[in-house]
C-alpha cells in the first residue's frame, strides 16, 4: 500500500512508518518533527515563528498537495495535523479526502472529544479535566477546554471524526471517549516502540511459579548499598496539570526519609537528547499522575528496562488482554499514594530481594508483547486492508 502519515506526536508516526516499510509498504511521513523533539520525517513541515512563518508554511503545504494524492491511506496524527489555524486546515483536509482512497484520524492526544467527554460524560475516575465528579480548575485544563470546545478547532475535530473512514485510538482513555460515539469506525491500536534494550531470549520466565521460586531464593540475599535512581522530568508551566508537582513533593519526602536508598534525578528545560541521557541511567521514572496508561515517554523508558511509576490501572491491562504482566507501579492521583508506592520500591531496592530487577525485565517484556513496532504495524496493516476492501 501507499501510505501518507501526516503530523507527529512523540515519534508515533515515524516509528509506525519503520514497521510498515519493513512489511513492504511505501510510506511517507510529513510533519514538523513534534516541535523541539525534531523526530525524523520525509517532508519537513516545521513552522518558523510569527505570522510570516504561518504564511510560508501554508504556501509549502499548498505546493505539497499535488504530491499528497492517490494514496491508499492518509493518516492524520490529530485533527490539527498542521501548525495552521483550523480555518486553514478545513480546505486542506477536503482536498486530501477528495484525492485519496481512505483517511484515518488519530486520537492520540488533546482534542475536542477528549476534553468534551471528560468534562461532560466523565467516563474516567480521573483525567486531565476531572477528578471524580469535580472538574479541574488548574490553568492549563481551563485553557485546553476553552481551546477545543466551541471553537473552530473543535468544529474541525467533529467534522473530520464524522467524515473520515476510521478513528484509531492509542490509549484506553481515548478509546472510552471515542468508541461510544463512533462505534463502527473506532479501533484501538497500541503505540509503537522500535527499540528494546534486551532481547526476548534474555528475558526471564514471568510465570507465577518462577516468581515464587525467586521470592524464596531472595530470602538469602544481602542488603543493597546502591540507591534507587529515580528520574522525573519537569515541564515548565505544566507541572500542576500533569501532576508532576505532587510526584516531585512525594519523591522529595521519600528521599528525606531514606537518603541512602533513593537518589532523585531531575530534568527541567534541557534538550531532548540530554533528557534521554539522564533518564537512561536511572532505575525508575515518574510519569503522568492523572493517566490510566503509559504513553510514549513511559513506554520508551520501559523498553530500556526502566520501571514506570504512573498510570497502570486494571483497564490498561484489560484492553491489551494482558493477564500475566503488570510491571507498572500504579499510583492514584494523590500525594499519599505516590509516597506509599515509592516507599515500597525503596524497601525492595534496599533489601535486594530481586523485585526491582524483575520489574525492569517485565517492563521490557510488556513493551515487546504489546508495543513492538512490527506487531503494531501489522495491526495497522489489517485495519488499512479492511478499509481498502470497503472502497
Amino acid at each position: 500500500m501507499k501510505i501518507l502519515l501526516l503530523g507527529e506526536y512523540s515519534n508515533v508516526h515515524n516509528t509506525l512508518a519503520q514497521g510498515l516499510r519493513q512489511r513492504g509498504h511505501q510510506v511517507t511521513v510529513a510533519s514538523n518533527g513534534d516541535f523541539w523533539k525534531d523526530y525524523p520525517r520525509d517532508t519537513d513541515l516545521a513552522r518558523k515563528p510569527g505570522k510570516l512563518g504561518g504564511i510560508c508554511l501554508l504556501g509549502k503545504v499548498w505546493a505539497q498537495l499535488p504530491r499528497w494524492r492517490d494514496y491508499d491511506v492518509v493518516q492524520l496524527i490529530n485533527p490539527m495535523f498542521l501548525e495552521l489555524k483550523a480555518e486553514r486546515i478545513f480546505p486542506i483536509y477536503r482536498y486530501l479526502r477528495r484525492h485519496n482512497k481512505c483517511v484515518v484520524m488519530g486520537a492520540f492526544g488533546m482534542d475536542y472529544y477528549w476534553a468534551h467527554e471528560c468534562i461532560e460524560r466523565k467516563p474516567l475516575r480521573y483525567s486531565d479535566f476531572n477528578i471524580g465528579d469535580e472538574l479541574r480548575t488548574d490553568p492549563i485544563a481551563l485553557r485546553d477546554s476553552r481551546d477545543w470546545i466551541g471553537t473552530p478547532k473543535g468544529c474541525l475535530n467533529q467534522f473530520i471524526a464524522n467524515d473520515c473512514d476510521a478513528i484509531v485510538t492509542g490509549l484506553y482513555e481515548y478509546q472510552v471517549c471515542y468508541q461510544p460515539l463512533f462505534p463502527d469506525k473506532t479501533t484501538f491500536i497500541p503505540y509503537p516502540v522500535s527499540k528494546l534494550r534486551v532481547q526476548s531470549s534474555e528475558l526471564r520466565d514471568f510465570s507465577p511459579e518462577s516468581q515464587k521460586l525467586k521470592s524464596l531464593n531472595s530470602q538469602h540475599s544481602t542488603l543493597n548499598t546502591q540507591p534507587l535512581k529515580l528520574f522525573i522530568g519537569i515541564s515548565k508551566g505544566r507541572s500542576q496539570y500533569k501532576g508532576t508537582d505532587i510526584m516531585l513533593r512525594a519523591a522529595e519526602e521519600v528521599q528525606r526519609r531514606h537518603p541512602e536508598h533513593l537518589e532523585l534525578v531531575k530534568a527541567e528545560g534541557v534538550p531532548f537528547d540530554e533528557y534521554q541521557r539522564r533518564m537512561d541511567d536511572c532505575d525508575a521514572l515518574m510519569d503522568q499522575l492523572y493517566s490510566y496508561t503509559p504513553a510514549m515517554n513511559a513506554l520508551l523508558a520501559m523498553s530500556k528496562g526502566i520501571i514506570v511509576i504512573g498510570g497502570g490501572e486494571p483497564e490498561n491491562y484489560d484492553i491489551l488482554g494482558e493477564q500475566e504482566l503488570q510491571p507498572i507501579v500504579n499510583v492514584q492521583p494523590t500525594y499519599e499514594s505516590v509516597v506509599e508506592e515509592l516507599e515500597k520500591l525503596v524497601q525492595h531496592q534496599a533489601a535486594a530481594d530481586g523485585t526491582i530487577d524483575l520489574l525492569k525485565r517485565q517492563s521490557v517484556e510488556y513493551v515487546r508483547r504489546h508495543h513492538h513496532y512490527l506487531t503494531v504495524a501489522a495491526q495497522y496493516e489489517k485495519l488499512y486492508q479492511q478499509l481498502q476492501s470497503k472502497n
